[in-house]
């Protein structure tokens, strides 16, 4: 590789790969990098285990959200991560870093907040470690457990994609933050402090999800995952979707199509996953798309035009 080419020239996902090559598994590895989280055995069974980043700027604003939501949402992104491998945290650690002149009382509100989200699990924080640093990080370690760890790479074609939880809702309040709006407040609470569906996840592994990831970035790029994971092609029904009002009403304001938000909006820590097309799905799960043969994602039979989310160094 040129010696002289750059993270951003590689893109995120090209980066991880390249890192993945130089990591060597063991015999405690039962589920190495590629999904949303690891799984690592132990004398008395297994545990999931994964890591989050959110840095100031970047992940979160101080003058957008409150130290309260900021706690929420850096626990929501690890919390998610184990309930779309199909299980439940129980354990949290956090690296915290941050300026010396940061008021202690928004550490002690950051810690409510991560804590209460901990709460809707039954997780606990258990550690972590503080620095200094000219800007706020949180780094989340979740540990958990599944019985029946659901991967990315297991859908096949035939098989029905599905949905739970909301799309769209955090990805309109950030559009509508960064125009300068402070509502519909519903679309912007949704950025600030997610909500995700955290017992879908095990739910899933419980009906037989054959695949599932967390939308953190967006659900074609999500979704895109677990179509390369699979190597299949997964193609999604725009018809299918409910737009919800608050993200109608910033579409609506920005004049942006309010499906943009729902298919390639993050942060609302959505679950995406793939079930046999004869499983009976709850009424948390929305049908949405199809498995097939090939490789990518598509909406109504063609290519999406336009990103399909985020993806940093972009």
């Amino acid at each position: 590789m040129d010696p002289h080419r750059t993270v951003a020239d590689l893109g995120e996902f090209a980066l991880i790969d390249e890192v993945v090559k130089q990591v060597a598994d063991g015999r405690h590895v039962l589920i190495g990098p590629g999904d949303d989280a690891a799984q690592v055995s132990t004398e008395c069974g297994s545990y999931l285990v994964s890591t989050d980043l959110l840095i100031e700027g970047r992940h979160f604003r101080r003058d957008w959200s409150g130290a309260y939501d900021i706690g929420r949402k850096a626990a929501a992104c690890s919390l998610s991560d184990i309930s779309a491998m199909g299980g439940v945290a129980n354990a949290l650690t956090v690296g915290f870093a941050a300026p010396g002149d940061l008021p202690v009382q928004w550490v002690i509100e950051m810690t409510k907040g991560f804590v209460a989200e901990c709460d809707l699990v039954g997780a606990k924080l258990v550690g972590g470690d503080v620095t200094a640093s000219d800007k706020i990080v949180l780094a989340v370690t979740a540990l958990g457990e599944a019985h029946r760890p659901v991967l990315r790479s297991g859908a096949l074609p035939g098989d029905v994609v599905a949905f739970a939880g909301r799309l769209g809702w955090a990805g309109a309040g950030f559009a509508a933050l960064n125009r300068g709006f402070r509502s519909p407040k519903l679309a912007v609470d949704a950025h600030r402090a997610p909500q995700p569906p955290y017992a879908a996840g095990p739910q899933a592994a419980a009906i037989g999800a054959t695949s599932m990831a967390d939308v953190s970035d967006g659900l074609l790029a999500d979704a895109g995952h677990i179509a390369s994971s699979s190597n299949v092609a997964i193609d999604f029904d725009s018809t299918r979707f409910a737009i919800a009002d608050p993200v109608a009403t910033v579409g609506e304001a920005l004049g942006v199509d309010p499906l943009t938000f729902v298919l390639t909006g993050g942060d609302d820590y959505a679950l995406v996953a793939t079930f046999s097309a004869q499983t009976v799905l709850p009424k948390e799960w929305t049908s949405v798309g199809v498995v097939k043969d090939g490789a990518g994602v598509t909406v109504d039979g063609a290519p999406y035009e336009g990103p399909p989310g985020h993806e940093h160094f972009r």
